[in-house]
């Protein structure tokens, strides 16, 4: 196993003002569900781990990561839930208000598979499971990763609609990234886990179309964002995650790292879902631009 990574999927109902509108456009997504996807396209060997109602919207999620070559094996449709759904409200070209609908499928620690965690050479976890009631699932997976010797990698992913205390909020996830050995962190978020910056970790800083850095070893490598066409920046800081990792894998340079990151934001950015334009490996030199 490459890359584990476990946490929240849902149904996507995109459409404008919904007092006003009369068609919407359905899709699934979750932060970890579009780097699974992203780095079972590029050819890695990833799992997720999720829980979903045993409803239509459940079965299409785990359709869909099936259909990408993702393994979720592990993953649960629970009878008797509903999957949660998400509103995205499209105003104002690319503004839009999000609401959450969560429901009660929520991993609990006893869902963990310790043993395969610790085949995996990456876990990735973000701070959006964190805010969620499997949050002791996801200290049980990293538990797991470090007593194994894998990687950790965490992506502090705050929303601010998942933590009506910011309290909480920095001291929860200043505790996980400090348990990280790869951190992603937005340039907005360097505040909250301030603390968790040093310590010889590695830590990436997403700008977006401004590009990204990290320092590896104490030295410093940057890497400029794509010129694409933007459709919906939605899932691009979760795509970035996903080819970073992959070249991680792949042991190239930080900077190439930062390049693959980028590329496939530009990608997920350029349709309407998170996912659905995320390239093949074959795909990747489409975006060789100059910028």
């Amino acid at each position: 196993m490459d890359v584990y990574t476990l946490g929240e999927a849902f149904g996507v109902v995109t459409s404008g003002r919904l007092r006003h509108e009369h068609e919407a456009r359905l899709d699934v997504a979750g932060a970890e569900f579009t780097v699974a996807v992203g780095l079972a396209r590029l050819g890695h060997k990833v799992a997720w781990l999720g829980k979903v109602g045993a409803d239509e919207v459940g079965v299409r999620i785990l359709t869909a990561l099936r259909g990408e070559g993702v393994d979720v094996s592990d993953a649960r449709a629970e009878d008797g839930s509903a999957t949660g759904m998400v509103l995205r409200e499209t105003r104002l070209g690319q503004a839009g208000r999000v609401t959450y609908y969560r429901t009660a499928a929520r991993l609990a620690q006893g869902n963990v598979p310790v043993d395969r965690i610790a085949t995996a050479r990456i876990l990735h976890v973000s701070g959006i499971t964190a805010a969620l009631s499997a949050r002791d699932a996801m200290h049980a997976a990293v538990r797991a990763a470090q007593n194994a010797g894998a990687v950790v990698s965490v992506a502090v992913d705050y929303r601010d609609q998942l933590w009506p205390d910011l309290r909480e909020a920095e001291e929860i996830l200043g505790a996980l990234a400090s348990s990280a050995d790869l951190l992603f962190v937005r340039q907005s978020e360097l505040d909250l886990v301030k603390p968790a910056l040093g310590g010889g970790r590695q830590v990436v800083v997403m700008r977006g179309a401004r590009g990204a850095s990290v320092r590896v070893d104490g030295v410093r490598h940057d890497a400029p964002g794509l010129a694409a066409p933007v459709v919906d920046p939605g899932g691009s800081h979760d795509a970035f995650v996903a080819g970073y990792l992959s070249a991680l894998l792949e042991r190239l340079h930080p900077a190439d790292r930062l390049r693959r990151g980028a590329q496939l934001a530009a990608f997920a950015a350029s349709g309407p879902s998170d996912w659905q334009g995320l390239p093949t490996r074959a795909e990747l030199p489409m975006l060789d631009l100059e910028v």
